[in-house]
């Protein structure tokens, strides 16, 4: 499995987007360190991802998505982020 980032802006004020964070979860393992902000280990490449996300967006919606280089990252978050992080790049 790869892993990747998503990130977003979401531009509709009010607007439940339940359905984007569960379409996120489904992807696979994840984690959620920043508030716009996911990290996936998933089996799906970055063009499957966005057609399954782009079906829970509105059109005016903002969305980035792009694969990690494990060996390339650098950040200050949350320790279990790291230890997270670190366990799955063990296993690319």
């Amino acid at each position: 499995m790869d892993l990747y980032i998503i990130s977003y802006d979401l531009k509709t004020p009010g607007r439940d987007y339940t359905s984007l964070y569960n379409a996120i979860k489904d992807l696979g393992e994840w984690q959620h360190p920043l508030e716009s902000t996911w990290v996936v280990s998933t089996i799906f490449d970055e063009n499957q991802i966005y057609n399954i996300l782009k079906q829970t967006l509105d059109d005016n919606d903002l969305l980035l998505i792009f694969q990690i280089v494990p060996e390339a990252r650098q950040g200050w978050l949350a320790k279990s982020f790291w230890e997270w992080m670190g366990t799955k790049s063990k296993n690319l």
